[in-house]
């Protein structure tokens, strides 16, 4: 099995490397395949919205850059780790020009699903995908909007995401932390 680590860090933003690291021992402990990407490093454009991803190459974008090579890696994995700071109870902006380029993973189609409207799934089988937001201070409201935000993402991907916030603190808080939002997601940890 193998898992693929997106760490939306900003570029001079070293906060989430612990988290980072802890989740790689994890996985790797319980035989996972792990490969990190930390997305700041890698060429990765801003998505047009020009639907060429749908119509003229569907299902690879028209883009050339390292954002083909990212939806090919997430397709391919049993497990995709969100790793984020969290920004006014979103994702990183790196992080959310990663997930905006990975829309060639859907049709361009419709159809409801719990009486809203959805794209269809362009493969057979999507990544568990968990999301790690990571927080200096402790602050309900953007808590809330941040797990909102997942939830409604998860929507998308036709399996649910899990995860939520991790208090960035003492290493051994945050391994605690960690592992259950891993085990929320049936990724063994134990």
């Amino acid at each position: 099995m193998n898992a693929l680590v997106l760490n939306g860090a900003l570029k001079d933003d070293r906060s989430i490397e612990t988290v980072n690291r802890l989740i790689e021992k994890m996985l790797i402990e319980k035989g996972y395949e792990v490969e990190s990407i930390l997305l700041h490093e890698k060429k990765i454009g801003e998505c047009l919205g020009c639907f060429g991803c749908w119509i003229k190459t569907p299902g690879i974008c028209v883009i050339d850059d390292y954002g083909r090579t990212l939806t090919e890696n997430i397709i391919n994995s049993d497990v995709v780790i969100y790793l984020t700071s969290v920004v006014f109870g979103g994702y990183s902006s790196e992080l959310k020009k990663a997930i905006d380029r990975v829309i060639p993973l859907l049709l361009p189609f419709f159809k409801k699903v719990n009486g809203e409207v959805h794209h269809k799934e362009r493969y057979k089988r999507y990544p568990k995908v968990i999301v790690l937001g990571i927080m200096e201070d402790e602050d309900y409201d953007m808590k809330e909007t941040f797990n909102s935000l997942i939830k409604r993402n998860s929507l998308n991907w036709y399996n649910s995401f899990s995860g939520g916030t991790v208090q960035n603190n003492l290493e051994e808080d945050m391994k605690y932390q960690i592992e259950d939002k891993l085990r929320a997601m049936e990724v063994s940890v134990c």
